[in-house]
């Protein structure tokens, strides 16, 4: 009989099975309804039974005496202890994953390891078990953190340092002293993401997934997100800054993705799966993975549901979740946390509650932690009451929640005034930190910067939608070759934004683009810049770009447009990320590397002006905590000056030689990350090797330096640093004495190629 009634079993006491229960007991086809163990709000609804959580043979026990046909496991803890392994094993339908499938929730670790096999995005971690190793990986990384107990800690287990002394009291807490138990005897160390988080839940039964409507948690105790973190103190449904495009890639890349990657690794999910989401201009990326209902995102999501909550839960159960509806009413819902006075800390208990009955039309209140006491209920939680408020819109919604929540009272009541703050601001670009008057601040005054780049090819540039430049001049070429290149600065904005220098980060990302084209015999045409920051200060890009048009104009290249971006929550405060794009010009006769290379070809090395724009990561390692004004011997200025000298263009020196003796250079090598050793062999045929002499040309004082303090080995500053050498040019070996004149400046034959395959071998 397909539609007879069910009977059914929860698992739980919190204010989430109290709307589980409510939206169950709306269902038609309920049955008998039990409770394990409850509280008085599901007392309502079901007979509840004070069997322990822990007992799960007891608990199969009673399903089977009592008929059950399906049981709801609300808590994770049951879930992960394997409880609906057992239940299923005694052929009693379970709605909640194995204890497998949990994982993705009980164990931190293993969901990163698995969205990282599966490439769901998230943000990069590392897992340790050990303080010495995760204190060192500490000193390694140059971006924000998190560190994250890796089992279930209650939610207690993501800790956000505000230094590095705090980073490492909380490892020591975790690995060494063992404040977290069992939950933290493995860390994850994991970058910090900022953006708006998203709790985004779907019903799933192995292989199809319908999504709920995404709701926003409030985590921290009080009104303006401060004070310290809870178990949530409201949320509120749907959640407008999840748009429908954001909601379906996120289905798709993250919910799916989870899905179908768990039954590949043999762990079939059925149930609730749960992504918290961090909503990043890449896409939403999961900050983590629970496998069950959420708390109190539940309390505003099911007074949405217009389907029958038991229908649903029976086809996940049963296998046909495709060809379920799961229909949700229009209008929003939103729920305020009632807390006990001292919560998240030390609270009482026993006080008692009024007001809960006669509450306004279109609202709710759910029980987490109360109790009956003969004919009263008392508080028994640090989390009381969950009020929840649903109307035709988000603001008729929280007046519902607020009116009911100040109605019911107790001694010491606490709860957040500011449930949907977020959904309830203006929506304008200053409200989000972008300052519209700053930009364009910014491109007044950057516009004579960039105009003293242009030529009679410009027919648009800045303020327009898109640069213009006249190709007239191709008709000269028999056969002309655009090429093009993109690049960014990389970490060394970063040292650069500590000093308060900007110019010279411009002239970086010209030259560095300009060398990436002059390798294939190209002469720069035009540049576009782009500019990204947490908050827009107009004189640093107007410096910014003041560099990128000094080194535009030393090279003959027209600055022809840009993009210049504010982006808060994006950047951290006072960074910011210099890239851009470069496009060229070469006859295809004429295009680098030729295919004539041979042995005995020579290499001939250009000076650099210091480690270029690569490195820079180990640098700052190297030297985090030194005053980068003093002066060390060997240096011609201070420490962060040396640092900071901008990369070199070599197209002044190169340029007219590739024009007037055509042919004589036979292949030009970037020495860019991945110095000699990555990169000299990107121009060599499969069957030539290039032999590089060690001291066949001066190093400068700052690489020594660099490899005394930081006492790195001679093959790694080879691979990462120039060493002084910032181009390599590869020419015949009876045009090396013309090559080396025609340059007029200083260069050093410092290798030559042999047999080999095609890499570079140290001498």
């Amino acid at each position: 009989m397909p539609n007879r009634k069910r009977n059914v079993l929860l698992i739980g006491s919190g204010g989430r099975e109290h709307a589980i229960a409510w939206k169950l007991a709306q269902s038609p086809r309920l049955g008998e309804f039990h409770c394990i163990p409850g509280n008085p709000g599901i007392a309502d609804y079901a007979r509840c039974h004070s069997i322990p959580l822990a007992n799960h043979a007891e608990i199969v026990h009673f399903a089977q005496e009592k008929a059950i046909d399906l049981v709801v496991v609300g808590p994770e803890v049951p879930l992960a202890e394997g409880l609906a392994d057992l239940l299923e094993a005694a052929g009693i339908h379970t709605f909640g994953p194995s204890r497998l499938a949990a994982e993705i929730e009980s164990s931190k670790a293993f969901a990163k390891q698995f969205m990282q096999r599966q490439r769901i995005p998230s943000a990069r971690f590392e897992v340790f078990t050990d303080i010495i190793s995760a204190s060192r990986y500490l000193e390694e990384i140059d971006y924000p953190y998190v560190i994250k107990a890796s089992g279930l800690a209650a939610g207690k287990g993501v800790i956000l340092p505000e230094s590095h002394q705090e980073a490492l009291v909380c490892l020591d807490s975790m690995l060494v002293a063992g404040d977290f138990g069992a939950a933290g005897k493995e860390v994850i160390i994991e970058e910090r993401l900022s953006g708006p988080e998203v709790s985004l839940l779907a019903f799933c039964d192995g292989k199809t997934v319908k999504t709920m409507l995404p709701a926003q948690d409030h985590k921290r105790l009080l009104d303006g997100d401060h004070g310290p973190n809870t178990g949530g103190m409201g949320a509120y449904a749907p959640a407008p800054v999840c748009t429908p495009q954001i909601l379906e890639e996120a289905t798709r890349t993250v919910l799916q993705a989870a899905v179908d990657g768990l039954r590949a690794e043999g762990r079939t999910y059925v149930g609730v799966l749960y992504a918290g989401l961090m909503l990043d201009p890449r896409g939403p990326q999961v900050l983590e993975f629970n496998c069950r209902f959420g708390d109190p995102e539940t309390q505003a999501l099911l007074p949405l549901l217009k389907s029958d909550l038991l229908e649903i839960m029976l086809a996940c159960v049963e296998g046909r979740l495709a060809n379920q509806a799961v229909e949700w009413h229009s209008g929003s819902a939103a729920c305020v946390v009632l807390a006990s006075e001292g919560y998240p800390g030390v609270y009482p208990s026993g006080r008692p509650l009024s007001g809960l009955n006669g509450l306004p039309e279109g609202s709710m209140a759910f029980h987490a932690g109360t109790r009956q006491e003969d004919d009263h209920i008392v508080t028994a939680g640090g989390r009381v009451m969950a009020v929840t408020g649903w109307g035709d819109d988000l603001p008729q919604a929280l007046a519902r929640a607020y009116q009911a929540a100040r109605q019911i009272q107790f001694e010491g009541k606490q709860f957040r005034g500011d449930i949907a703050h977020q959904a309830l601001k203006p929506a304008t670009y200053a409200s989000s930190g972008v300052s519209i008057d700053a930009g364009n601040r910014a491109v007044a005054l950057m516009t004579q910067a960039v105009k003293s780049t242009y030529n009679a090819n410009v027919l648009a540039g800045i303020g327009a939608f898109g640069g213009l430049f006249a190709a007239d001049f191709l008709k000269e070429y028999a056969s002309p070759v655009l090429v093009a290149s993109t690049d960014g600065v990389g970490t060394k904005v970063k040292l650069a934004a500590s000093l308060g220098s900007y110019r010279t980060i411009g002239m970086d990302i010209v030259n560095h683009c300009i060398n990436d084209i002059l390798v294939q015999g190209a002469r720069p045409l035009f540049f576009l810049d782009y500019f990204a920051t947490s908050a827009l200060n107009p004189e640093t890009v107007a410096m910014v770009v003041e560099g990128i048009a000094e080194a535009c104009r030393a090279s003959g290249c027209v600055l022809l447009g840009g993009e210049t971006a504010e982006m808060p929550g994006v950047y951290a405060q006072g960074e910011f990320d210099v890239a851009g794009t470069i496009v060229g010009l070469v006859e295809r006769g004429r295009i680098l590397p030729r295919g004539d290379l041979a042995e005995g070809d020579v290499l001939v090395g250009l000076a650099s002006s210091g480690p270029h724009t690569n490195g820079y990561s180990l640098i700052r390692k190297i030297f985090a905590g030194a005053d980068l004004t003093q002066r060390l011997p060997g240096l011609q200025g201070s420490l962060g000056e040396a640092l900071l000298a901008p990369h070199r263009s070599y197209y002044p020196v190169l340029g007219p030689l590739l024009q007037a003796r055509p042919g004589m250079v036979k292949a030009l090598a970037h020495l860019t990350g991945g110095g000699f050793i990555e990169n000299i062999p990107r121009v060599l045929p499969e069957h030539l090797s290039a032999q590089v002499k060690l001291g066949s040309w001066p190093e400068p004082a700052l690489f020594g330096i660099l490899r005394e303090r930081g006492r790195v080995a001679t093959d790694e500053m080879m691979r990462v640093f120039n060493m002084g050498i910032g181009m390599v040019a590869v020419v015949a070996a009876q045009d090396v004495a013309d090559f080396q004149a025609g340059l007029g400046e200083e260069s050093w034959v410092i290798g030559s190629l042999a047999a080999g395959d095609r890499k570079v071998v140290l001498a």
